[in-house]
C-alpha cells in the first residue's frame, strides 16, 4: 500500500476530507436554517412522510453505538471510518435528490433538519474517535 498525498486530500470518495466537507455541508444548512428562523424544531410528527433514503440514513443512526462496539471488540478502528463514509455518502446522495430549506410541506422540512442535525452529531462523534477533527466550515 502506497499513500498518495494528492489522494488523501480528495474530496470524493473514501477521505476524510469527504466526510469533513459533508459535515461542513450539514452545519451551513442548520446555520441557514437558524437565519430563518428554524432554531427550535419541533419534534417530528408521526404522520410525516418518510422516503426510503430518509429510512435508511435514520437506520444508519441506530447502527452507531453497534459499529463502535465492534471497532472496540476487534480493535479495528476502520469500522468507524467506513461507517462515516457510508453515511456522508448516503447523505450527500439524499441531499442531491431532496430539498431541505425549500421543502414546501412544513413537517417534512422538520424532520429533514432534524435529520440533518443528527447525522452531524453522529459524523462529528465517531471522527472524534479517530481523532479527527470537524471544521464548521470549508
Amino acid at each position: 500500500m502506497l499513500f498518495n498525498p494528492k489522494e488523501s486530500i480528495d474530496f470524493d470518495g473514501n477521505t476524510g476530507p469527504f466526510i469533513q466537507y459533508s459535515y461542513a455541508r450539514i452545519r451551513s444548512i442548520l446555520r441557514k436554517a437558524a437565519e430563518y428562523g428554524l432554531n427550535d424544531i419541533p419534534s417530528p410528527d408521526k404522520n410525516c412522510s418518510v422516503s426510503e433514503k430518509e429510512k435508511y440514513l435514520v437506520q444508519l443512526q441506530y447502527d452507531f453505538p453497534f459499529v463502535v462496539k465492534e471497532a472496540a471488540e476487534e480493535y479495528n478502528p476502520s469500522h468507524i471510518a467506513n461507517y462515516c463514509y457510508e453515511m456522508a455518502k448516503e447523505f450527500n446522495q439524499f441531499y442531491h435528490d431532496y430539498p431541505i430549506l425549500k421543502e414546501p410541506d412544513e413537517k417534512v422540512r422538520n424532520f429533514r433538519l432534524l435529520l440533518c442535525k443528527q447525522i452531524a452529531y453522529t459524523l462529528k462523534s465517531a471522527m472524534n474517535l479517530l481523532g479527527i477533527e470537524m471544521p464548521e466550515r470549508m
